[in-house]
């Protein structure tokens, strides 16, 4: 591209502003909670006034919100449209659900944000309901339909798909709290592959359908 074509500097900047000061409010809502982070700090972070962080958030919780769309949404539409085109075994796609959504959020940081809805919820409930209407449900219908898919071809053996979601989602938000709140001081540090390698085989093993009920399914 030509000088007389490049895009001006402070142009570029202006519109990296929205993205700047996600990424800043991120650090900080991971790093102080909801209530103790001040729109503020989320600006001086940015490097940007307050007031110019009020051009594009009214609110803290409206900053909230977007952090949360911004990071978490692209995870799900990934993972939904993994399960989406997966044709091969259920516990397969548990498996690299699991063990992909980990990665995804261990990378990003986003395991403080579910450190932090689990402290904050109580006070705040409007974030909690926009928090389970748009990330947890849409978490819950993933798992929902490949433990359902799972016993429809006889893979998996009959249980009830709505708790035994509950009981795989616990353990991997177990880890996330444990890494954001151990794991800095280094208390009893968790390898966090091999604590899913061994969920993710303790629950394919308990949802595995007995031979001969395989058999006698796929007559």
């Amino acid at each position: 591209m030509s000088e007389a074509h490049k895009e001006p500097r402070w142009e570029r900047r202006k519109q990296d502003r929205p993205q700047e000061l996600l990424a800043a409010a991120l650090q900080l809502f991971v790093e102080r909670g909801f209530a103790a982070t001040r729109l503020e700090d989320v600006a001086a972070r940015a490097g940007v006034s307050k007031g110019t962080l009020y051009l594009y958030f009214d609110s803290k919780e409206s900053l909230f919100k977007s952090v949360v769309r911004s990071n978490m949404l692209p995870l799900l539409d990934e993972a939904e449209a993994m399960v989406e085109r997966h044709a091969g075994s259920s516990a397969e796609l548990l498996r690299q659900l699991i063990l992909r959504w980990w990665d995804a959020v261990a990378h990003s940081g986003l395991s403080g944000i579910t450190k932090l809805m689990m402290a904050e919820s109580g006070n705040f409930p409007e974030l909690a309901r926009f928090y389970h209407a748009e990330i947890i449900m849409r978490s819950d219908a993933m798992l929902v339909r490949i433990l359902q898919t799972g016993m429809a071809s006889g893979e998996f053996r009959q249980v009830d798909a709505e708790s035994m979601k509950k009981v795989i989602i616990a353990p991997v938000v177990m880890l996330m709290l444990w890494d954001q709140s151990f794991g800095p001081c280094a208390i009893s540090p968790i390898d966090p592959h091999a604590y899913l390698a061994s969920l993710v085989d303790l629950c394919i093993h308990g949802l595995k359908q007995t031979p001969a009920v395989q058999a006698d399914h796929n007559k």
